[in-house]
């Protein structure tokens, strides 16, 4: 199709009906599909698509606002991508632009590639972070993890939610109560760290084709992490995946020695703010980097 011809489709708003299109568009660029991480996308987030008049999608990519309804204080940009037979046709660019337009002058971040990262970077994104990419499985330190011996960790149940509520906003530094209340439903596992009777930490493991994916990963503390990550890897057969904030050196360490070897480095961008709020020292993975 001409680059003009592009330049002419619209773009609309997505949403769960497009669930597949967007797992299509996801498998022709090599990445999995994906479609449970795209179903939350979608119901959680606002959806972007161009429609290829041959069938399927040209583009798409997903924004997650968080804080207060309609007044948002930030907004994460995820799955940006073009079908492979449009690549390099500016069409990126264009769906960027308007996502960028749209939000005014909220707040943006998001998870770049080295390949995406010199588009983001001419939009205006300035890189504030980094994540590591972790996968493998995971091998305790024996029967029981020594971090497990020293902090308390459980399921979580239905009357954590509030508590969890409370921590992650602190955390994450904005209101995301929009996800993290479709975690029971999304996440296989949903675990909770507590020191005397109070909630100190919490994680999620939740599916991807081959593996169970660690995030979020909130905690007081390294050996709080490590106790959630291990408990968590001891109720799955899977591999594990997860992104850790590459200032968290000694979880990232910890993991390495237990199986989890470098899958990929991604750089964490900002646009409008210098850097992200809440706390990052508590804060060691996200849900998903399509989530910021």
């Amino acid at each position: 199709m001409p680059t003009s011809s592009l330049a002419d489709l619209p773009i609309r708003r997505l949403n769960r009906r497009d669930l597949q299109d967007c797992a299509d568009l996801s498998e022709d660029r090599g990445w999995p599909r994906e479609e449970h991480k795209w179903g939350l996308l979608l119901s959680a987030g606002q959806g972007y698509g161009i429609d290829d008049p041959d069938g399927g999608l040209v583009s798409a990519c997903v924004v997650t606002e968080y804080g207060p309804h309609g007044r948002p204080d930030l907004a994460a940009i995820g799955m940006v991508l073009v079908a492979r037979r449009h690549a390099r046709q500016g069409v990126g660019r264009r769906l960027m632009r308007r996502v960028i337009a749209e939000r005014g002058t909220t707040p943006l971040t998001l998870h770049a590639t080295p390949i995406g990262r010199p588009l983001y970077e001419e939009l205006g994104f300035k890189a504030t972070g980094g994540a590591e990419m972790l996968r493998g499985h995971f091998t305790p330190d024996g029967p029981t993890p020594r971090a497990a011996t020293r902090v308390s960790t459980r399921a979580a149940t239905a009357e954590d939610i509030s508590a969890l509520l409370r921590l992650d906003g602190t955390v994450f530094g904005s209101d995301r109560t929009h996800l993290i209340t479709r975690l029971p439903a999304f996440a296989d596992q949903l675990r909770v760290a507590e020191e005397g009777g109070r909630i100190i930490g919490y994680a999620a493991a939740w599916p991807t084709v081959d593996t169970h994916v660690v995030g979020p990963l909130i905690a007081r503390d390294t050996e709080t992490a490590k106790a959630l990550v291990a408990s968590l890897a001891t109720h799955t057969d899977r591999p594990l995946r997860t992104d850790i904030d590459v200032r968290h050196t000694e979880l990232l360490a910890w993991a390495k020695e237990r199986g989890l070897a470098t899958v990929a480095f991604n750089a964490v961008m900002t646009y409008g703010i210098g850097e992200l709020p809440g706390d990052w020292s508590r804060r060691f993975a996200p849900l998903t980097v399509a989530a910021g």
